[in-house]
């Protein structure tokens, strides 16, 4: 039976951009369906309109054989519909029961929070979300809060749920966690479409995959006809080559932290007697389930977060108790874990890339800036870190989220930093997005550059890392140095992330 089917959708936006080009394809009840494409091809600006937060210029959607004009995600979500975007929609001073149920009228209304924390609870439990409904936003991690997101949904009981890189932030076993809850919600004979750029993940778990490129359909098949060498061809209808990272290391220690213990946004230890070097020219790869004191380590390092004990030193210089902005100025490099983070999203692109250096020369000249040589510098960037598009006026925020990370990456790595510190760097890009942010670490890397990279993604960590420390609790129960990583290897660092000594 066919759920959803879409006839003709073309999308146009300003600057004649058509986001997408007559896209007609089905997706059948009860399946995963896998919608495969570059950054910026179109897919979540397709997904946009069957939710109603976009309209089309042209086509119709039918919804289970009848036409349906989806004004909004009001009319979605009473249709069945609910999605789950790449970019978290949550309150952070909200608990994660208030954000579930907000604006759900069958809430009731006095105690409301008694009844929906123990739904929540038990929804979480059954689909293998675990998280505390408890707790406010502002106090969980990335994969915590994709967790959430997903909760919502399926509180709303949605019979067909759209899922933007809902792994992006997600590791190895909670990936395996959330597949086992879409296996559940096929048997129950709910429908998903699942907005990826992993393609061992379409192989896994989809039944059918579309793949769209520059706004168009390129094809809908059977991933058991196909292979990820091919998907990832049409995708980019060109072969993707794959960065080989530099194997010889400096014996040069850029980054020492000492017995270094944090708290966490709960107030408790989130970083415990930590101690760990990254030498010159080394890619060090930070392995651990979401919320094992990750995201604390990066903020420790870049000085966004208090040491209670130990000490941080950068080639030899102590920089515990620095400030972000002195710690930048010794060239540190950060890559936040949310890009929303790391850009203004009201500011244009030249502004974002000018966020480090406006204030220096030459592009200070006492209060005001020089823009003529600060719009030059600006080109520069957008066309070496091959930023789309190459408009240095648009603000950022309308950026895709590939390009949101080239950003990022293009007013980080240009200072040439001594070290850079790069949370979850890919997640939610491309192939071709992910192999040229690799080629962007792996260069400076090779200028040398010491790399603390920290990834739920633990084929990335054992393509890049010359090293791999595991954390688990907020301590290190693993450190391995190897020149070829084996199956073995990633066997042990998953029993190592879940809390077993090997």
């Amino acid at each position: 039976m066919i759920e959803i089917a879409f006839r003709s959708i073309t999308k146009r936006f300003p600057s004649h951009i058509v986001a997408n080009d007559r896209v007609s394809f089905e997706v059948e009840k009860g399946t995963v369906h896998a919608l495969l494409g570059e950054n910026g091809a179109g897919k979540s600006t397709l997904m946009n309109i069957l939710y109603g937060l976009l309209q089309p210029d042209e086509g119709e959607i039918f919804l289970r054989g009848k036409p349906q004009k989806i004004s909004s995600p009001k009319e979605a979500i009473a249709l069945g519909i609910g999605m789950v975007h790449q970019h978290f929609r949550l309150i952070n001073t909200h608990t994660v029961c208030e954000n579930v149920i907000l604006g759900l009228r069958s809430v009731p209304f006095f105690f409301p929070a008694k009844k929906a924390q123990l739904e929540v609870r038990a929804l979480s439990e059954k689909y293998g979300l675990r998280v505390d409904p408890k707790t406010r936003i502002w106090q969980l991690s990335a994969g915590e809060k994709q967790k959430v997101e997903i909760l919502k949904a399926l509180y709303r009981k949605v019979e067909i749920l759209i899922l933007d890189e809902p792994t992006a932030v997600l590791t190895p076993q909670e990936v395996e966690e959330l597949f086992r809850t879409l296996k559940v919600m096929k048997k129950e004979g709910k429908t998903c479409i699942f907005i990826t750029h992993k393609l061992n993940e379409v192989m896994a778990i989809a039944d059918r995959v579309t793949v769209m490129r520059q706004g168009k359909v390129v094809n809908t098949l059977s991933p058991s006809s196909t292979s990820p060498e091919e998907l990832a061809r049409m995708m980019v209808d060109k072969p993707v080559l794959s960065v080989t990272p530099k194997k010889n290391v400096s014996s040069r220690v850029v980054l020492e932290l000492q017995d270094v213990w944090a708290i966490g946004d709960k107030d408790l230890p989130a970083l415990l007697d930590v101690t760990l070097t990254v030498r010159a020219g080394e890619i060090v790869g930070v392995a651990g389930v979401a919320g094992n004191g990750q995201r604390e380590l990066a903020e420790v390092i870049v000085g966004l977060r208090k040491v209670k004990r130990g000490r941080i030193f950068l080639e030899g210089t102590d920089i515990t108790a620095l400030s972000p902005r002195e710690i930048a100025a010794l060239g540190v490099a950060y890559v936040p874990e949310e890009r929303n983070i790391g850009l203004i999203g009201e500011m244009s692109i030249a502004e974002n890339l000018l966020l480090r250096e406006y204030a220096e020369p030459p592009f200070s000249q006492g209060f005001w800036v020089n823009w003529n040589k600060a719009e030059a510098y600006s080109e520069r960037l957008i066309s070496h870190y091959q930023i789309h598009p190459p408009l240095m006026e648009m603000p950022v925020r309308l950026l895709s989220g590939g390009n949101r990370q080239r950003v990022i990456l293009a007013r980080e790595l240009e200072r040439k930093p001594k070290l850079v510190i790069a949370a979850n760097p890919t997640a939610g890009l491309d192939v071709q997005g992910v192999e040229a942010i690799h080629e962007l670490l792996v260069k400076a890397q090779e200028d040398g550059a010491g790399v603390l990279l920290i990834s739920g993604d633990l084929d990335e960590l054992l393509k890049l890392s010359n090293r791999i420390v595991v954390f688990f609790r907020g301590e290190v129960v693993g450190n391995l140095e190897k020149e070829r990583w084996t199956e073995e290897d990633r066997r042990n660092i998953g029993l190592m992330m879940g809390g077993v000594r090997v």
